[in-house]
């Protein structure tokens, strides 16, 4: 396992940890100042700015972008929505290419509202990314299949574990091209009693895209909005980042929290004081 300590640029910093309280060139200089060597924007930030001079700030400041963050989710009820929402992440994967982004994370969508046909959604998810992956490869930009904890499955994503991502991966791009895998995410993924087996299969077919690091706290009072920082929770996280790179792995190691009422009411610099120091210590 690769040690961390005053490797920082072994590090990236996806720019939900912040809290998206200030426009996205100052946290691309916050994070750079403080000697990260990457980043991980969101679209939503991206899309409200002169794309191609975010892309420059970027460049200039040495930063690699580990991930462009997120699609658009898929399933739908109709199929005229359903072709929008594929359609609105073939426009996501170029600025993903504009930004030089080493891949576009997927998180696919819960059920359509009104919908109980939780297979009939995984179809669609399967569909949908069968459509993008040529447009990954026309814009070099991979996909990222990221599996959210299932008490996500409603709303925000039907894809559940590794093991399923790594099925969809499979059937949609048995050759393995290098432009469909996997984002593993610590808080996701952590109580998966698969999961070391998963990671294993992703890293013998070379899909393993990104890897994200944060904590789940014993007593999360917010499923969504209640994240750790890396050594507050119950993960296992160096046991967890020593399988990932055993398996292969050799990007960066991305903190993502969401904290909204302790982490981003905190000083923006001190809350990348210390995820350095999580990430040198403890990660």
């Amino acid at each position: 396992m690769r040690n961390l300590h005053g490797r920082l640029d072994l590090c990236s910093i996806n720019t939900a940890t912040l809290g998206h309280r200030e426009p996205l060139s100052l946290t691309i200089d916050r994070i750079a100042k403080a000697g990260f060597g990457g980043i991980a924007p969101w679209r939503h930030e991206v899309e409200s700015t002169d794309i191609a001079q975010i892309a420059r700030q970027i460049k200039a400041l040495g930063l690699t972008v580990t991930g462009y963050c997120r699609s658009a989710y898929l399933p739908a009820a109709t199929r005229a929505q359903f072709t929008a929402n594929v359609n609105a992440n073939k426009a996501a994967l170029r600025d993903a290419a504009t930004l030089g982004a080493r891949c576009f994370v997927m998180v696919v969508g819960g059920l359509p509202e009104g919908s109980r046909n939780l297979p009939a959604a995984r179809a669609q998810v399967s569909d949908g990314i069968a459509q993008l992956l040529e447009t990954a490869r026309d814009w070099g930009v991979p996909l990222a299949l990221e599996p959210l904890h299932p008490m996500y499955a409603a709303d925000r994503a039907v894809l559940n574990t590794l093991a399923q991502a790594l099925e969809i991966c499979e059937a949609v791009d048995p050759e393995c091209s290098g432009f469909l895998g996997v984002a593993i995410d610590a808080y996701h993924c952590w109580w998966d009693p698969e999961l070391y087996a998963s990671i294993e299969a992703a890293g013998r077919a070379g899909r393993m895209l990104a890897y994200h690091v944060c904590d789940w706290l014993r007593e999360t009072r917010d499923l969504l909005l209640d994240r750790g920082m890396m050594g507050d929770g119950v993960i296992d996280l160096p046991g967890l980042r020593g399988s990932v790179e055993r398996a292969g792995y050799e990007g960066l190691v991305e903190v993502e929290i969401f904290s909204k009422e302790h982490w981003w009411r905190r000083d923006p610099d001190e809350v990348l004081q210390v995820c350095a120091q999580r990430l040198q210590t403890v990660c």
